[in-house]
């Protein structure tokens, strides 16, 4: 039976506890050990059973402690001070951007994300892209950056992940209970909710705005779920990265095109649009939609506006992470969009395709972000380099190092992952700054001081939290299935909290080889078991719902560990989430990280691990390639890769082996006569000092502002002021390339001697280019120098611009200049290329525009 009327019951909060639902909606109380120990005050137990939820906290816990907590002196103290420190950190006045970047008092960035993972309680990501982002928020908040979050409310959650007796994972799905939740619907000024209509064909779907706040930013999320819409537009938010491609088309339209009309109807006006991933690129396209029917310009100017605005991040080497869709999804979806942008279908289509003319081809999401950003970057140094390889035949003839795509390494939250102990350490040692300035390297660098027993027995007190919790765990899981009494009771004597602990946590994908370490199962035995050096290893995890080959390999790990000589050594923690992240992050003592390399595009869980003392034992990839020192943790092999995977896992995980048994366990274990392992703890302080003063969002965030964010906010105002000028002259100088390309070719080349060149010499060279109708100012004409490899190929090249010197007549011009100075010795070569050159173009190679000399 559904209701006639529908109303709020919110809970009767004493009023001198009012300033508990200031806290308790906004999540910077879920980095705030003061704030979340206020809660567990109030009731420890509720605390746990809401999920770490204050607000389902607050609705259920008893009126009685309530009144009890206002004649607490000690509670009203605690209070106090929590309110007036969170409020103080409010303030964006005094913030880093409000005292650095005051020429840029408009910028407002619109950061566009499917999944947002910012406490456990508030279930709308699926992994480590949400939880990224919802990191890129707070640090964002700390910063004071003018940002705004945009993503979907899922009205079910990631799933909870329950194994059966066989260790196969069964998906459970919650319900969200968006009213009980640190977030609110936003309301018109009638009090009726807001919503915004999207077309979609024959009928427009209808969603509504919930505001969560974090700290100073808001993330905004869109909700399709509501009765006016017909009951398969409900289910469009219903769960994240649920259904088939058509459900998956049907959020990302949502998701993008609605994501822009909900900054509209909010009256925001962001100037810079970041795209985490392709699943939001939808939104260039109403972009650029909404730049022509405002402002008046055809569909090549509202494009080079629109370049200007967008950026785009990369986060997958993997191709099926990124998301395709057929002719016939696009056109029945998006048809109308290529009438409202007036150009031909085959014209819209061939912005999602590497080749147009491929009518089998699917459409693209990534490649439609990248071919309408003006800005797209990897996430660390060497995915920035598989992403170039990934992409390059989009920019054809480019020399794979110059692709436009660059990097911004990620990074983590640290108050939002270091533990509460570690944390007061840091406080002692560090000073305070380390919490709002975590980028500084001097206070990092304090960390060596932190005496040796206090940061072990800091440590050792995580360990034990993490076996007692693991132990709860494993418990709670085996009275589900019926366990016996005895089994349950087993239960309890699981790992030691005195044994050298393993951590490996992510998603249970192939390609992330969780299972690398029982390569050889006898083999771990005897390390596992080893009387004077032993180990203990807890993995957790999750596997796609479609994901069959990860889920078996959960249940290989699950039948291991049932094994006598297994059972007391190996746990998988059942259904992953951000307390179990935590838990295992502050208290093992040493993060397995096992990918096929260059397949993990950065991993964040061993920079977690890392700021809370933990070393690092990891493939050389992602983050790890660019971080790591003998003298912070260790690599398995060294970059190889093998044409056979299943060589490759054996050497890879003998290399495991050999590293535990030669390496790790005996300077664990090697004790002095106060009983602490001095080379270990001197590592985890290397470690630290060398790692978090970069590994973490304020870092990262800081270079998006000031290599992205900075820069194209001044390119978009550029583009925006006089009517559109610069935009319209550099839309027709595009034209003039378009048509009079044909015409340019190298005609000629003349060098001075080059025969006995000496080590800083440099090669001076004069070339004939016909250009045509072309201007020597609307080109850039380079020479391209360097060392000759064993395939007859420049690598390493230096560039140098050429100077036009004489006008030759029907066309044709003189360029000359200097090579850069030759500093090896060795075999060198050069070519001449030309390009287009406008001042204004967003990346100095346009697609397909590019000549080199060739046999000239």
């Amino acid at each position: 039976m559904k209701p006639v009327r529908t109303f709020m019951i919110s809970p009767r909060l004493p009023e001198k506890l009012e300033a508990l639902k200031d806290l308790t909606y906004n999540l910077r109380w879920s980095w705030s050990h003061s704030v979340i120990e206020l809660f567990r005050r109030l009731d420890s137990e509720l605390w746990e059973k809401s999920n770490h939820n204050p607000v389902s906290m607050l609705g259920l816990v008893d009126q009685t402690v309530l009144e009890s907590a206002v004649n607490d002196e000690g509670f009203m103290s605690h209070l106090k001070g929590a309110y007036s420190y969170h409020q103080s950190r409010l303030d964006s006045g005094s913030s880093w951007f409000a005292r650095t970047c005051k020429d840029d008092p408009d910028i407002l960035i619109a950061y566009f994300s499917a999944e947002f993972g910012l406490t456990e309680c508030l279930s709308i990501f699926a992994g480590g892209l949400g939880v990224l982002a919802g990191d890129y928020l707070k640090s964002a908040s700390n910063l004071g950056i003018p940002l705004v979050g945009i993503g979907l409310l899922y009205q079910q959650g990631y799933f909870q992940q329950h194994l059966n007796e066989a260790g196969w994972q069964q998906e459970v799905y919650g319900e969200n209970d968006f009213y009980n939740l640190p977030l609110q619907l936003v309301r018109m000024e009638e009090g009726k909710p807001l919503t915004i209509a999207i077309p979609f064909p024959e009928r427009d779907v209808f969603v509504q705005i919930w505001k969560v706040q974090i700290g100073k930013v808001s993330l905004f999320l869109l909700d399709s779920n509501i009765p006016v819409n017909r009951p398969d537009d409900r289910s469009i938010t219903y769960r994240i990265y649920g259904g088939d491609s058509e459900m998956r088309i049907k959020q990302e339209i949502v998701l993008g095109i609605g994501g822009v009309k909900a900054l509209e109807a909010l009256h925001l006006q962001p100037t810079l649009f970041h795209m985490n991933e392709g699943h939001s690129a939808f939104l260039s396209l109403e972009l650029i939609r909404s730049l022509m029917k405002k402002c008046r310009l055809d569909f090549a100017e509202a494009r080079e506006v629109a370049n200007a605005a967008l950026i785009m991040t990369v986060h997958t080497p993997v191709s099926a992470g990124h998301d395709y869709f057929s002719d016939e999804l696009m056109h029945r979806y998006l048809f109308k969009y290529s009438n409202e942008l007036r150009i031909t279908w085959p014209e819209f289509m061939a912005l999602g395709k590497r080749n147009p003319q491929d009518q089998a081809e699917q459409f693209c999401m990534t490649l439609l972000a990248l071919r309408l950003s003006h800005c797209c970057n990897g996430v660390s140094k060497l995915h920035g380099k598989v992403t170039q390889r990934m992409f390059k035949d989009l920019w054809p003839e480019v020399p794979e190092n110059e692709i436009p795509i660059g990097h911004i390494t990620n990074g983590v939250h640290f108050r939002s992952w270091i533990s509460m102990e570690m944390n007061l350490l840091y406080d002692r040692y560090l000073g305070p700054r380390w919490q709002e300035e975590p980028g500084d390297k001097a206070i990092w660098e304090k960390a060596r001081k932190i005496p040796r027993e206090e940061l072990w027995r800091t440590h050792e007190r995580r360990r034990e939290r993490l076996v007692a919790f693991v132990r709860q765990r494993l418990r709670w899981r085996l009275e589900r299935l019926g366990a016996s009494r005895t089994e349950i009771e087993i239960a309890d004597e699981v790992l030691d909290p005195n044994v050298l602990t393993i951590g490996f946590a992510r998603r249970f994908a192939a390609y992330k080889r969780a299972t690398l370490i029982l390569n050889d199962p006898e083999r771990l035995s005897r390390i596992l078991n080893n009387s004077k050096y032993p180990i203990q290893i807890i993995f957790a995890g999750k596997a796609h719902p479609k994901d069959d080959e990860g889920k078996k390999l959960i249940q290989q790990i699950i039948n291991l560990a049932k094994r006598d000589d297994f059972r007391r050594r190996m746990v998988f923690i059942e259904d992953y989430d951000m307390t179990v992240a935590r838990y295992l992050v502050q208290g093992t003592d040493l993060w397995l990280n096992t990918p096929r390399r260059l397949m993990e595009a950065s991993g964040t869980s061993g920079m977690k691990a890392a700021a809370n003392g933990v070393l690092n034992l990891s493939i050389l990839d992602g983050w790890w390639d660019e971080a790591y020192d003998p003298s912070l943790g260790w690599a398995i092999m060294h970059q190889e890769i093998y044409n056979d995977p299943e060589c490759q896992d054996k050497e890879e995980a003998d290399d495991i082996y050999d590293i535990l048994e030669k390496e790790i366990t005996p300077m664990f274990y090697n004790r002095g006569v106060d009983r602490l392992p001095r080379r270990w703890i001197d590592r985890m302080k290397n470690s630290i000092a060398n790692l978090c003063h970069f590994f973490n969002t304020n870092r990262m965030i800081l270079e998006y502002t000031d290599n992205i964010y900075l820069p194209a906010s001044k390119r978009y105002k550029k583009f925006i002021a006089n009517d559109f000028l610069d935009v319209r002259k550099l839309v027709a100088w595009r034209s003039k390339v378009k048509n009079h390309w044909s015409q340019v070719r190298i005609e000629s080349l003349k060098t001075e001697n080059m025969t006995n060149m000496m080590i800083h010499d440099e090669v001076r060279i004069q070339v004939t280019v016909h250009l045509g109708k072309l201007t020597p100012d609307e080109v850039a004409v380079e020479i391209y120098i360097g060392q000759i490899d064993a395939r007859d190929k420049i690598i390493s090249p230096e560039l140098t611009k050429m100077t036009p010197v004489e006008s030759l007549g029907d066309g044709r011009y003189l360029f000359e200049g200097a090579s850069a100075r030759c500093n090896k010795s060795g075999q060198h070569g050069f070519t001449i290329r030309v390009l287009p050159y406008h001042p204004n173009m967003s990346s100095k190679f346009i697609p397909g525009y590019i000549i080199w000399a060739q046999n000239i």
